[in-house]
């Protein structure tokens, strides 16, 4: 630990991973290594600059921290795309690594880390609560170990019992990433002028999940629970801060679901304040649920609105361990005749190739999507004009993927009877209007926008939207838990509203 009266040095790192332990395929190191939306593996200097400037937390920890005059230790950040179970390798390859770092670093005041809070490894549940429990062990009891969550964290025991403090993000759509880091800073700022007066926590766990379709923070229920959640900061001089985690229904693990977390100068008024967020929670259950539209249907209503229509492809969303690369409303959107239509974004590197050598204004037939074994997926099997083609590398513009250096590998704009497709060599989640602009689409005037994502596309896509529909297309982010075969989770813990409870309301 260093000298209080000298300058706080502060290690910073960053791990993140959404576990879909439904999906068909594993995070390998190779995923971790490589860039998509966000950077690739990297570590010391090359971490600052490949974050700076970018709508991710450990770049808000880092810019606060300058502001505050801290010294910051980088030690490695990374990142990949939601999948099924973190192997082994890849999991204690980037823990060791980051904990060697740690400990060439020389003693520290605190230790920030950039986490996700629902990853999921093939050899543990709980991934972020034992990277927390390894590195509390490096630095002892008394330096202060804060991390920032995900909205879709499942907060665990292990979690709370070896961090000091946990951030949740506060927003759906996630355009606050950088704020949370910030506020993460400006909460380590606190605990380092406490000394040793300590700091209360609480939790508690809804008996609930919650669908990721219904998590948005845009409309109520969940504006309400995180406005209240702030009120609890603002009205109690005692609380320092309370995070609502609405977890990650995805994750077949026992602690998995909501929950409310505080910290407080007793542990009254942190108790306190969880307990006022759980009942409004328990209030709130029957309003998670929406409707869900199947392909056909969502495609007729689309061509009978004014456009722009966008249609949400949630269940081949791959922010969510989706392989995004079903075909179900690319078939509906062809057969229902949709005019002036674009579906993004579809994975298919071998596509993607075939279009790049035939070269644009070329017509390639082709058997498009459906790669990765989905049983109840064909592909779709038809002469495209090739229409536009780019390299797959530009810049996030919009609120969530803000400054995201985007590489896609190879992309292409193909058409086949007024439907559009933007296919792409790597997965990434349609959630910015430079995804399609890239490829010289204007969204603003599409009847139809097929868009591969569940509430993240509404951040930038939903101010130019007339109408939004979320589509029950084939996809392994099943948008209806209970369509889950679900073994692992905790007894009592209900999986979505009580249908008995529901029924006797009606």
């Amino acid at each position: 630990m260093c000298d209080r009266a000298s300058v706080p040095r502060i290690a910073v790192g960053g791990f993140q991973h959404e576990t879909n332990t439904f999906a068909m395929i594993n995070a390998e190191l190779a995923d971790f290594l490589a860039a998509d939306a966000w950077p690739g593996l990297v570590h010391g200097t090359e971490m600052v600059t490949a974050v700076t400037g970018v709508n991710l937390p450990a770049n808000g920890f880092l810019q606060e921290c300058g502001k505050l005059g801290y010294e910051t230790v980088p030690l490695l950040w990374a990142s990949a795309t939601p999948s099924a179970e973190v192997t082994e390798e890849a999991f204690e390859h980037i823990c060791s690594w980051m904990l060697d770092l740690l400990r060439s670093a020389g003693p520290v005041d605190a230790v920030y880390l950039d986490l996700h809070g629902a990853m999921v490894c093939t050899h543990l549940d709980d991934g972020e609560g034992e990277l927390l429990r390894r590195v509390r062990a490096l630095i002892g009891e008394q330096v202060p170990l804060i991390a920032s969550l995900d909205f879709h964290a499942n907060v665990t025991d292990r979690m709370m019992e070896q961090s000091t403090a946990l951030v949740c993000y506060r927003t759906y759509p996630h355009v606050d990433m950088e704020e949370t880091g910030r506020r993460a800073a400006q909460l380590c700022r606190q605990i380092l002028e406490r000394g040793s007066r300590p700091i209360y926590k609480s939790i508690a766990k809804f008996s609930y999940l919650i669908p990721l379709a219904w998590q948005s923070t845009l409309t109520d229920p969940m504006r309400r629970l995180i406005d209240a959640s702030e009120e609890c900061e603002y009205l109690d001089d005692q609380v320092i801060s309370v995070s609502l985690a609405a977890g990650f229904a995805l994750a077949d693990i026992p602690e998995c679901g909501p929950a409310v977390i505080a910290y407080a100068e007793t542990q009254e008024a942190a108790d306190e304040a969880v307990a006022i967020l759980a009942r409004l929670g328990a209030e709130a259950e029957f309003e998670f649920a929406g409707a869900l539209y199947s392909p056909d249907e969502a495609v007729a209503l689309a061509m009978s609105m004014p456009g722009p229509v966008v249609l949400a492809d949630t269940q081949d969303n791959p922010g969510a361990g989706g392989t995004s690369d079903t075909v179900g409303l690319l078939h509906s959107l062809i057969e229902g005749q949709a005019k002036n239509a674009v579906l993004a974004a579809l994975y298919d590197p071998l596509v993607a190739s075939a279009a790049h050598e035939a070269g644009e204004g070329a017509e390639i037939e082709v058997s498009i999507g459906a790669n990765s074994g989905n049983p109840k997926e064909t592909p779709v099997k038809a002469l495209f004009h090739v229409k536009a083609l780019g390299n797959g590398q530009f810049i996030g513009t919009g609120p969530f993927y803000l400054g995201c250096k985007m590489d896609l590998g190879l992309m292409a704009l193909l058409e086949h009877k007024g439907v559009e497709v933007v296919v792409s060599s790597r997965r990434q989640q349609a959630a910015d209007q430079a995804i399609l602009r890239h490829l010289g689409i204007k969204p603003e005037q599409k009847q139809i926008l097929a868009l591969k994502s569940s509430v993240h596309f509404r951040a930038d896509f939903g101010p130019l939207a007339a109408h939004i529909m979320l589509v029950e297309s084939p996809g392994m982010n099943v948008a209806n838990p209970r369509a889950l075969p679900y073994k692992r989770l905790r007894a009592g813990l209900r999986i979505g509203p009580d249908e008995a409870a529901l029924e006797s309301r009606n």
